[in-house]
């Protein structure tokens, strides 16, 4: 069958809770390889939720349900404070990006608590500003922006990951609603290492098997190249 849409392939899914230094539940997922243990660790960051994003956004729901089978990779997703999905809602309320810094520390912390290999912050729009404002905090091997509107994180914040050993991959939608690729080579031009992929046809939102396929194809490229090609049928079973 062709790997296509909302197909879960297989994997160990586990609902779980993250627990901030400011006494919230946030709740989650980690999807593990069914079979393997995962050889690097995607911790996903969500759109903006005042305008519908979440944990199931659905590149980062659909990195979940196909990545660790042909990948390898674990994925932890995860609603910010006073966000909802159909997992749950977690507690507390939208901070503008501020106190959230607390909510990348607690799924950090997971991750090292489960042990779990070569975490990445792959960020999604408004997940993009969490990973450039808090991800040189963390022990990360480095960022995977997806549509970065660069509305929150300022220009100090992105030149300060100029000469981190840590890489950042940015990937610019060529018609994105708000940053497009020449307007992104001089807003990250103060990070000379960056990996700047501009998307011809891309959309902030991604929407498409096609633009799908291009997003986690250069997750992987960057996290685990030797999965790569990804396979674009699949023969055993799936759930969904």
């Amino acid at each position: 069958m062709e790997i296509r849409g909302p197909v879960l392939l297989p994997a160990r899914r586990e609902d779980v809770a993250l627990h901030t230094v400011d006494e919230l539940t946030l709740v989650g997922e980690l999807a593990l390889p069914l079979d393997r243990e995962p050889v690097a660790t995607l911790v996903t960051l969500h759109p903006l939720p005042t305008a519908g994003g979440f944990m199931d956004s659905h590149i980062l729901r659909k990195a979940a349900g196909r990545l660790p089978a042909l990948a390898d990779l674990a994925v932890l997703r995860f609603n910010t404070r006073g966000t909802t999905s159909p997992r749950g809602t977690s507690d507390g309320a939208f901070d503008g990006g501020a106190n959230e810094c607390f909510d990348v520390a607690a799924a950090m912390d997971f991750v090292r608590e489960r042990g779990l290999p070569r975490p990445w912050l792959v960020g999604w729009s408004f997940g993009t500003e969490l990973a450039l404002k808090y991800g040189r905090d963390h022990d990360i091997e480095g960022v995977i922006l997806l549509s970065p509107p660069l509305h929150r994180a300022t220009a100090d914040e992105v030149a300060a990951w100029a000469g981190d050993e840590r890489r950042v991959v940015v990937l610019v939608p060529e018609f994105d609603d708000y940053l497009r690729p020449d307007e992104a080579r001089e807003r990250f031009a103060s990070i000379p290492e960056a990996t700047l992929i501009a998307v011809e046809g891309g959309k902030h939102l991604w929407v498409g098997e096609t633009q799908t396929r291009r997003v986690l194809t250069e997750i992987v490229a960057a996290v685990a190249p030797d999965a790569l090609p990804l396979p674009t049928e699949w023969d055993g079973d799936v759930v969904g």
